[in-house]
């Protein structure tokens, strides 16, 4: 099982990589490609379901965080010690932190307006 400090560190990571995925202008062309190519069917659930995902911070950064957790357990050899319910749980727990962060962004944006 992760530690705390290796929980925040994802956490913090699937937030920015987060931001960048929904926000960052540097992926503007890459969601433009994905919303012009929705546009063109509207009606598709493939499409609507991809640009869903990649607008939505909770959608995406679940997959984000995910990601990073299962690429830190895989390089850091601890994959398979323990079983794939605690890393299920793990995921949740570094999701739910990453999307805290997200939250906590969002309000103090709010407050700053």
């Amino acid at each position: 099982m992760i530690g705390i400090p290796a929980l925040l560190v994802l956490a913090a990571a699937g937030y920015r990589a987060t931001q960048l995925a929904i926000h960052d202008t540097v992926l503007d062309p890459a969601r433009a490609v994905v919303f012009d190519w929705h546009s063109r069917k509207t009606d598709s659930p493939v499409r609507t379901a991809a640009v869903t995902l990649i607008s939505c911070p909770y959608c995406i950064g679940w997959w984000i965080s995910g990601t990073l957790l299962a690429a830190y357990l895989l390089t850091t050899g601890q994959f398979d010690q323990d079983p794939l319910l605690v890393h299920g749980i793990e995921w949740f727990a570094v999701a739910g932190a990453a999307v805290l962060l997200n939250r906590v962004d969002d309000t103090l944006g709010e407050v700053g307006k």
